[in-house]
């Protein structure tokens, strides 16, 4: 599927529900995906909230796919759901799902338990990001199994596709998942006041090369920049990141008061000026670690 294809409205009416924006050639072992940055609410699913679409919004990763954007231009390509988190969230399990929002039996092999799914923050959300209940009413399971069958399940048969293309033509594969955050998020703490955050799982999704080229690279252009906490990594960097097999992801969280008015949802003259800072930021990383990709990344 490619973003220029003409595509018939899905049954929940995306059209397309997500996209991958190819480069004219493949040139970087890298490949780029914006999971919640999805911004097309359709009708049925706006009537069905408690909430207006301003107030569902709270949990988008607003514009992450446009500050991203350049890496099609530079030589990788850039997976990007059309469909919000608020309504599919694919950095979760497939069946991360909170029983309490559902009326009828949930599989057996769904996962009720999680941390996320007590937060609310399952695979279909109960709340968005500040807490407020999405549904007027509980939702049928079917709703629930036909999102994973129909959104979930295409989306991570595309990502796995773009990540063994990579693979097999690079010898490795560098999958970035490009995020944004709340600045509320990140405390009081003055050693926790960052503009990115990096999430490795705690050194088990990446070479150290990567983690540490990015960081510097971040550093060099005067970015405040963290690892780990409060983001580690979600679902996507922990499932596909195998180092061992060559195959490394990093997840990037972007500060939204960067570049954006975090209560109207407006880009800020800002904007810009962070989109070219993080093309500088991959042009330095792919060009440090061409000397060293694949031999010494797969020797760490």
């Amino acid at each position: 599927m490619t973003a220029s294809e003409p595509v018939q409205p899905d049954a929940f009416g995306f059209a397309p529900a997500f996209a991958v924006d190819e480069p004219a050639a493949h040139t970087l072992p890298f490949v780029f995906n914006t999971g919640h940055s999805g911004a097309v609410y359709p009708p049925d699913f706006i009537a069905a909230s408690r909430l207006d679409a301003l107030a569902l919004r709270r949990s988008e990763d607003a514009y992450v796919e446009r500050l991203f954007a350049p890496v099609v231009e530079l030589g990788a390509p850039l997976l990007r759901a059309n469909f919000p988190r608020a309504f599919l969230d694919v950095n979760r399990e497939p069946y991360e799902l909170d029983p309490r929002m559902f009326d009828g039996r949930l599989p057996p092999f769904a996962n009720t338990r999680s941390m996320r799914v007590a937060g609310g923050l399952g695979t279909v959300p109960r709340v968005v990001a500040d807490g407020q209940e999405i549904y007027a009413r509980r939702l049928p399971v079917a709703e629930a199994t036909a999102r994973i069958e129909g959104l979930y399940k295409p989306y991570h048969r595309a990502l796995r596709s773009l990540i063994q293309r990579t693979a097999r033509a690079h010898g490795c594969c560098m999958l970035i998942d490009c995020h944004s955050m709340p600045s509320s998020s990140l405390g009081r703490d003055p050693e926790m006041k960052a503009d990115v955050v990096l999430g490795d799982r705690y050194g088990t999704a990446c070479a150290p090369a990567l983690i540490d080229g990015f960081e510097a690279a971040f550093r060099a252009r005067g970015f405040r920049v963290v690892r780990n906490k409060p983001y580690a990594g979600g679902f996507i960097t922990e499932h596909y990141g195998e180092p061992n097999l060559d195959r490394h992801a990093l997840q990037i969280e972007v500060n939204r008061g960067l570049y954006m008015n975090e209560v109207s949802l407006a880009t800020t003259p800002g904007f810009p000026a962070l989109v070219g800072a993080l093309r500088a930021v991959i042009v330095e990383v792919a060009q440090d670690l061409a000397e060293v990709v694949p031999r010494q990344i797969a020797a760490e």
